[in-house]
């Protein structure tokens, strides 16, 4: 007890540390509060140690070891917490990594809005207050034919702004196959609760019928709502209501429909060997009223969710306090204007968009990639590692075409002692982080969605990766 109290009083204050001329350096570049807190919190953390009964040496009391621990910790904490990873899961659009990469102009988009003032909500014409998503709205009304479009943060703020603008308090009828999870635990019913509209369901989990519609409809039904089930399939016995029975249906009885497509496409997938999507343009052609969808997912724009239909509710919602709340930023408008401006102009969408341009890849040029790639590969890991190329399959992601598996090919990584979960650790700690998947006990890394193939040869530092198999092979 009385060596604790020893070391305790030998430990610096945080006014002495700061006065020490080492620190001159830190001060001159960072606040001084912001030092003088991270010096507290290394100097707690020694209190702590030493009030656990655990011995502290004279070196590690010295004022010059506990400011070059103050000096990693700073640069620890400056690292950002956001980085590059390198996505060799073989999911195109991972939730996790942040789905969709942007093409370079909207990169530059981004980058010119963000370092300069730019005109938001000014026309310029009028010298007057003009509206944020004007732009939007009309690109994506020349996109799908809609008469009006609006956009919010993401889908799920799509379809609570609309369900609360056109049916808060009363009923919306959708069917018992459609009430899907989108994510994160968010689901329809919970969404449409927050929304103040009731839901009333019909049908059963595999058939529905119009006529469950027809015997749904009452005096305090407000919206007929269909949700695409792009997250996943019911195949066998089952039966839905299309968008045409149900517009048909909302028509004779006067009340709007509303679908919510999750990814929505602009264009056809089919035409690149594909499984085909919805079309968003075809779904107003069929007279939907409204149709939600994601600007982050097939689209290959940012996080975003659009909404496009008719002028009346399109009006409605924008009017709505909820739209103000839901609203997206000036970072997020321009590069989803210059996403659609390459919808709008581009004559080869598929290359100038990341995500078509990895969903349409061809598997030779994949193949070649690989073959370039395993050799040098293997040299960075050692002849201990058996490395090979091999046929498998990739994936769209984030809830897109969930049945549909895309040809690509990987590289997988063995080792005689060392699992792989180890050597998938080893990887994420590479610089960038490696991001692969692991199936047969073997460690993948799927070329699909990689272009660079130098972006697959690992940099560590040469103590990183040792072919020593640890005592715990999942040991990372």
């Amino acid at each position: 007890m009385g060596e604790g109290k020893n070391l305790l009083r030998e430990l610096p204050s945080v006014d002495r540390l700061l006065n020490h001329p080492k620190s001159n350096l830190l001060l001159a570049r960072l606040s001084r509060d912001y030092v003088a807190q991270q010096c507290r919190e290394i100097l707690d953390e020694m209190r702590s140690t030493i009030r656990q009964g655990n011995s502290i040496g004279a070196k590690e009391l010295a004022e010059d070891s506990i400011l070059a621990r103050l000096e990693e910790k700073i640069g620890l904490d400056r690292e950002p917490r956001l980085m590059r990873v390198i996505n060799a899961t073989g999911t195109i659009l991972h939730t996790n990594l942040g789905r969709a990469l942007l093409p370079d102009e909207a990169i530059e988009a981004l980058c010119r809005v963000g370092k300069n003032p730019v005109n938001l909500e000014y026309d310029l014409l009028r010298g007057e207050r003009g509206k944020r998503e004007e732009m939007i709205e009309s690109l994506l009304v020349g996109l799908t034919g809609a008469e009006a479009a609006t956009v919010v943060n993401n889908n799920a703020a799509a379809v609570l702004l609309g369900l609360n603008t056109l049916a808060n308090g009363k009923e919306v009828v959708v069917s018992r196959g459609e009430l899907i999870e989108i994510g994160g635990s968010f689901r329809i019913p919970e969404i449409m609760a927050k929304s103040g509209a009731i839901l009333k369901e019909v049908g059963s989990t595999n058939r529905t019928h119009p006529e469950d519609y027809e015997k749904a409809i009452g005096k305090k039904t407000a919206l007929l709502l269909k949700v695409h089930t792009s997250n996943y399939k019911i195949v066998g016995f089952s039966s839905e209501v299309s968008l045409t029975d149900l517009v048909a249906i909302g028509k004779k009885h006067r009340i709007p429909v509303m679908e919510d497509l999750g990814s929505g496409a602009f264009v056809d997938l089919g035409q690149h060997g594909l499984p085909r999507e919805p079309l968003v343009a075809e779904r107003i052609a069929l007279g939907a009223d409204l149709v939600t969808f994601s600007g982050d997912k097939v689209l290959g724009g940012p996080q975003a969710g659009l909404v496009v239909g008719k002028k009346n509710w399109i009006k409605q919602m924008s009017k709505n306090p909820l739209h103000r709340a839901l609203r997206c930023g000036k970072l997020t408008l321009a590069a989803l204007e210059a996403t659609l401006r390459l919808y709008q102009q581009s004559a080869n969408i598929a290359e100038e968009i990341p995500t078509l341009k990895a969903f349409t890849r061809p598997l030779k040029e994949i193949e070649g990639m690989g073959e370039r790639l395993l050799p040098a590969l293997q040299k960075t890991l050692g002849n201990e590692f058996r490395l090979s190329l091999e046929d498998s399959t990739s994936q769209i992601g984030s809830g897109a075409l969930p049945t549909e598996e895309i040809p690509t090919k990987v590289i997988a990584i063995e080792h005689k002692s060392i699992g792989a979960e180890r050597i998938a650790a080893r990887f994420r700690g590479a610089d960038p982080p490696i991001i692969g998947r692991i199936k047969d006990n073997r460690f993948l890394l799927d070329l699909r969605a990689v272009f660079d193939p130098g972006d697959l040869i690992p940099n560590w530092s040469e103590e990183a990766f040792s072919s020593q198999p640890s005592a715990n092979p999942a040991e990372s």
